[in-house]
């Protein structure tokens, strides 16, 4: 009897884990769609249509739609899909539902390396040189954390890590705009470390592509060890799982995926945390199936922002990591309201 009430359970999680996945990839591809036909211009399903039809009508409205909002929306698929595969990666590795990717210190130092390019004005050389800071700040936060944290130090080392190089590239990035050469420099640095992925093209996706699709790769086959690091990292080190491997695995995706992320579209808070939280009660305990809910969840999530912030203020645009903030900083403090219990 009690076997076959397991696996009637069983089954049913398993009838709903398959819901979930149908749900979250229909709300993807409906945003990505959606994100093509909003905008300040009057181009809509029509001049979609037309444009599918006869690929040479309407040179305006193709332009529009191929080189402008295409390009957005892929973006928006790849960046919020990273926020939210490194935050579940992050939180299953910490075993803790607070952990988010900006905790190793990859996303302050992409925007100090993208903020240092608007400072010396090496971004008005050349297009790509803002995310190419951006990703070299990340690639030279890796091989920091390694320093700082050693070949075999433990979650808690990670975390102290992340926290100085984080606190340390942030002040940095504070000094650059106190020292920005004059107004305009320092209020384009603020801008874009609002988050925006407005103005974005291929060229941008074709640089930043290559690297978050390594990350999501590296993280990927993270599955299998994080589930065994819900039984404690002794157990994990019983079953075969080399701790060390699954540490330098986790911080270069995250590197790679994050920075990448945040060196073409700035800094986008609070998605990596909101997201794998809230799949989890769908998904259950096993990280390996929240890293894919939660990649799926983050690219919704954020189409869905960035088409709120073209609506909301379709004059001077919203930056969306402005609206982002704004609606999971409440949701933040929520979490730790209900997680409060826990700590004492």
């Amino acid at each position: 009897m009690s076997i076959s009430s397991a696996e009637h359970r069983g089954a049913e999680h398993g009838h709903r884990q398959s819901i979930l996945f149908g749900v979250l990839i229909f709300g993807v591809l409906a945003a990505f769609l959606v994100s093509l036909l909003v905008g300040p211009s009057k181009v809509g399903w029509t001049e979609l249509i037309a444009l599918l039809a006869d690929p040479d009508v309407a040179p305006a409205a193709k332009q529009i739609l191929i080189e402008i909002r295409t390009p957005r929306a892929l973006l928006g698929f790849l960046v919020g899909g990273s926020l939210g595969l490194a935050g579940a990666a992050l939180q299953g590795y910490l075993r803790n539902p607070l952990a988010e990717p900006g905790l190793i210190g990859v996303s302050a130092s992409a925007s100090l390396g993208a903020v240092l390019t608007l400072h010396t004005g090496l971004a008005g050389l050349f297009a790509l040189a803002l995310p190419l800071g951006g990703i070299a700040g990340a690639i030279l936060a890796v091989f920091v954390m390694q320093a700082l944290a050693g070949a075999a130090g433990g979650t808690l080392r990670l975390i102290l890590a992340g926290i100085a190089l984080s606190s340390f590239a942030s002040a940095l990035t504070s000094l650059a705009l106190n020292l920005a050469p004059d107004p305009f420099a320092a209020m384009e640095m603020m801008f874009w470390m609002m988050g925006s992925l407005s103005d974005r093209s291929f060229e941008h996706l074709e640089l930043a592509g290559p690297f978050i699709l390594c990350g999501w790769a590296l993280l990927s086959v993270l599955g299998r060890s994080l589930d065994a690091l819900t039984l404690g990292e002794d157990t994990a080190r019983t079953l075969g799982i080399d701790l060390n491997w699954v540490r330098s695995t986790l911080v270069l995706g995250v590197a790679l995926s994050i920075g990448a992320a945040t060196a073409v579209a700035g800094s986008i808070s609070f998605v990596g945390l909101v997201v794998p939280h809230l799949l989890r009660r769908f998904v259950g305990s096993r990280p390996s199936t929240l890293l894919y809910a939660s990649a799926l969840g983050g690219s919704c999530l954020t189409l869905i922002a960035d088409i709120s912030v073209r609506l909301i203020a379709p004059g001077p645009e919203l930056k969306l990591g402005v609206l982002t903030a704004m609606v999971g900083a409440p949701f933040f403090l929520l979490l730790i309201m209900q997680t409060r219990g826990d700590w004492q």
